[in-house]
């Protein structure tokens, strides 16, 4: 457990604890909403790509590349605000979403809830009925 002094903390400084990949949990909500769009990971490269031009971007684990979020379908996360959890291992994008965010078409990529049977279910299916 860190001090009353670790500035990774306290301080002011953004200094991100990477994993053993070099990469930090993003997690994504919609800023009308406050929705949890989805969770990704992101790199150094990720989070400066971000930070500079405040379009979401991501590492891609599968396949071990940058992306943009939106590059190939249009559905951008336009970031509004940047926040850090308190040891600077995981990262919250408030975003305007330009579409879905999920790439199965979902406005979420959260759109399944578990059952008391331990099954999925569509959480709009629930909402319907």
């Amino acid at each position: 457990m860190a001090g009353q002094n670790d500035n990774r903390e306290t301080g002011a400084t953004l200094d991100p604890r990477w994993d053993a990949q070099g990469l930090v949990t993003a997690v994504v909500t919609d800023s009308a909403t406050g929705e949890v769009l989805m969770l990704a990971h992101m790199n150094e490269a990720a989070l400066r790509a971000t930070i500079k031009t405040r379009v979401a971007h991501f590492w891609s684990r599968s396949r071990q590349a940058l992306w943009r979020k939106g590059e190939t379908s249009g559905n951008e996360l336009l970031v509004q605000d940047i926040r850090v959890d308190c040891d600077q291992d995981a990262v919250w994008l408030i975003c305007t979403p330009r579409g879905p965010a999920c790439h199965t078409g979902a406005r979420s990529c959260f759109y399944r809830r578990v059952t008391g049977e331990g099954t999925l279910s569509s959480v709009e299916e629930q909402s319907r009925s």
